[in-house]
């Protein structure tokens, strides 16, 4: 790969300016409300749903958020289509990234996490694949002739023979399955979706690079400009959605978002025309990521308040329960998702359907699917 590099020179300080320090007042203040707020995990929880469909938006791809909140529940009404699964992909890496130490995103393992699939692991799977290979095929040898040499209890009982055939033909199949997701993990990229001459840890280690020469600058402009420089060099093949993660996690490692909470930033881009946060002049780009941040954090905001609200209205029902009452976690399960399903709430509060249905109606939520099957609710 030819080299390739980030040009930093020529910001336009001037221009950056205001946008930039509108974007860290409205950060601030966000970070500051949720950090003291009672619903301030399950406003967490629902950013995450709503930035992951938000990413799929940006890249030109429709996923509705009650599709994913089902999904993730493992409660579809259909079968998954591939813009729900790499959407749910984006919800299960923002999950990691936040459960994880501030520092931990940014760093070469979790890097090299994140990047799973890319050259980071690719040429670990190559060394390792042959002996691992080996190692599997000869630990499933070793079960069948274990099997096969085991001592009948009673030679004269048919059903023992039986059993040790099946035994042993278990153990071959486990062995040839382990065999083969050695072999597909260590096995070249599929050359019709993947190129050759992409170098994605090439790429990577330039972004890195780009890491270091920003470091002093105030984390808002450095996550535009980390952002920008990974759409840029195009890191991966496939997952631009990375960066924009990677970019709200840098505001977290920069101690911006002290809660926790990690940036919705997919959302505030989303209300940025496409012109803007695609424009060929990279200032322009810069500006438009800039107030992409402040429009996330104003969404942020909006959706904290209404929560809050529904908060204190649903409390209200809690008046005169018995301690042992389900409503308290029905609360606590609606806050952190934008809707939920009978079936849901049974799983979570590990009650019958029928006895969920009951305090669903109790609680007096929203019904949001207007039909008779699958339904859903959730607060007004």
């Amino acid at each position: 790969m030819n080299s390739m590099r980030y040009d930093l020179a020529k910001l336009p300080l001037h221009t950056l300016l205001q946008p930039l320090t509108s974007a860290e007042v409205a950060l601030t203040r966000l970070d500051e409300r949720v950090a003291c707020s009672p619903v301030g995990c399950g406003w967490m929880e629902r950013m995450h749903f709503a930035d992951a469909c938000a990413s799929l938006w940006i890249d030109g791809e429709l996923v509705h958020i009650e599709d994913l909140v089902l999904h993730d529940g493992a409660h579809d009404v259909r079968a998954p289509t591939h813009e729900l699964t790499i959407a749910f992909d984006v919800l299960r890496t923002r999950r990691g990234i936040a459960a994880q130490p501030a520092n931990w995103a940014l760093s070469p393992p979790g890097l090299n996490s994140l990047c799973r699939g890319g050259a980071t692991e690719e040429v670990v799977h190559r060394a390792e694949g042959e002996e691992t290979t080996r190692a599997v095929t000869a630990a499933g040898s070793a079960t069948v002739e274990r099997v096969a040499e085991e001592p009948d209890e009673d030679a004269s009982d048919p059903l023992i023979g039986e059993l040790a055939a099946i035994d042993a033909l278990l153990a071959r199949s486990d062995a040839a399955i382990a065999a083969a997701r050695v072999r597909g993990q260590a096995a070249e990229r599929e050359p019709l979706v993947y190129e050759d001459d992409w170098h994605e840890g090439a790429r990577l280690e330039e972004w890195r690079a780009v890491l270091g020469d920003i470091e002093g600058l105030p984390p808002v402009l450095q996550a535009v400009l980390a952002l920008d420089a990974w759409d840029t060099l195009g890191v991966l093949q496939h997952g631009s959605w990375l960066g924009r993660l990677l970019a709200a996690a840098i505001l977290r490692q920069a101690g911006l978002t002290t809660s926790g909470h990690l940036t919705a930033f997919n959302l505030g881009l989303k209300s940025i025309p496409v012109d803007r946060r695609r424009h060929r002049d990279r200032d322009a780009r810069l500006s438009a990521m800039l107030h992409a941040f402040g429009a996330a954090a104003e969404l942020g905001l909006k959706e904290h308040d209404r929560l809050r609200l529904a908060h204190t209205m649903m409390e209200r029902k809690l008046a005169g329960r018995r301690a042992s009452s389900n409503l308290p976690g029905l609360i606590e399960l609606v806050l952190s998702r934008p809707m939920v399903s009978a079936g849901m709430v049974a799983k979570a509060l590990d009650i019958t359907p029928q006895a969920a249905l009951r305090i669903i109606g109790e609680l007096g939520l929203r019904e949001m699917t207007g039909r008779g099957r699958f339904r859903a609710w959730g607060i007004i």
